[in-house]
């Protein structure tokens, strides 16, 4: 076999593992893909001066809509809670009805759940300045759903950590698929360039009756020497 035979064929070898390789990682990449969030209401660059009715935010990609995988509250300068129902998630915004009480800043905290299982969590803040003759809410001493501080137990909870660890198990399984891809496509890759040197070593060896070996010159019939 010819060098650039040789070279085209390590080089055939090595895009079909780079192949194999894509194959299996590239559909592991949006279990890391996790959602985050583009935008927020109120967005806390000017003061609210009118009952927004309603606080929310919106991610790049679709929430999971399921019992207790999402929680928002709405905590006044007084510590109140200023939410008044449950969050509730259409698509890739989560909202939760909200009647502001006193002037001051008050505090979105808000947990969500991406479509793959991956619980995410912050807050955000605005100044809330009533107009003249605005109605304003007293709050809460407890949020209107336990989740939403944090410190729920129970199904909806349970609920939640469940998504959260089943997305945890998929990209265990997705590195575990990636990690043993690469090994066999190595492992492959190797061994078939191993026995194509092996084979090229073997035509390359001297034989009887090549021209290149002096034992076998001009004259040289290969057979034994005469006698005298």
């Amino acid at each position: 076999m010819t060098t650039v035979s040789r070279r085209n064929m390590r080089l055939a070898v090595a895009g079909a593992a780079f192949a194999a390789l894509a194959a299996v990682a590239g559909p592991a990449v949006p279990a890391f893909a996790h959602n985050t969030v583009v935008a927020i209401s109120p967005d806390g660059e000017e003061p609210v001066t009118e009952q927004p009715g309603v606080v929310w935010l919106e991610t790049n990609d679709a929430l999971l809509d399921a019992e207790g995988a999402a929680a928002m509250d709405v905590v006044g300068p007084d510590g109140r809670h200023y939410a008044t129902q449950c969050a509730t998630v259409d698509g890739p915004v989560a909202s939760v009805a909200a009647e502001l009480g006193e002037p001051g800043e008050y505090t979105v905290v808000w947990r969500v759940v991406s479509a793959d299982g991956h619980p995410i969590s912050g807050d955000f803040d605005f100044e809330w300045s009533p107009a003249a003759g605005e109605p304003t809410g007293g709050g809460a001493d407890e949020s209107p759903c336990a989740e939403a501080t944090g410190t729920a137990e129970g199904g909806d909870a349970e609920e939640g950590a469940g998504a959260a660890s089943t997305g945890a198990a998929q990209d265990l399984v997705w590195i575990g698929a990636g990690v043993l891809a690469v090994a066999v496509a190595a492992a492959v890759a190797f061994l078939f360039v191993r026995r194509t040197s092996g084979g090229a070593a073997a035509d390359g060896a001297t034989s009887p009756g090549d021209p290149d070996d002096p034992a076998d010159g001009p004259g040289s019939t290969g057979g034994p020497e005469p006698r005298d």
